[in-house]
């Protein structure tokens, strides 16, 4: 094995915004002392119950994505999971998230994202 990958680190403008909106969906709680990184206003983690550790770096100057405008593309698209897409958009907008594309009575999934971050799926399991 030459490397493991130990998370995903999408550029932001605020780190501590999308970690803490995150917290509040998987669960977990963010910035927890590691010796492996430094906690300042440059880098958020969020630690999860599993032992994963996805982390936010400010970037400055920072343009978010735009959905769907291809000439402001996704940097990191996760798709979260969920039984009731109906709560989980309304539980992520109260955590801070815009909905930036409802779907459809047919549709699925729900396209979410923190007012200044990366855009992210609600998908119905």
């Amino acid at each position: 094995m030459i490397h493991r990958l130990q998370r995903v680190v999408p550029d932001c403008p605020d780190p501590r915004a999308p970690a803490v909106l995150h917290r509040g969906m998987p669960g977990g709680d963010t910035d927890r002392p590691d010796p492996r990184w430094s906690l300042d206003d440059d880098w958020a983690t969020l630690h999860l119950g599993d032992g994963r550790v996805p982390a936010f770096q400010r970037a400055d100057p920072y343009e978010p994505p735009r959905w769907p405008d291809p000439r402001r593309p996704q940097r990191v698209h996760p798709d979260v999971g969920v039984t009731d897409l109906e709560a989980a958009r309304d539980a992520a907008v109260a955590l801070g998230a815009e909905v930036l594309d409802a779907g459809g009575p047919r549709t699925a999934r729900t396209v979410c994202g923190p007012r200044a971050g990366h855009p992210f799926c609600l998908v119905r399991e």
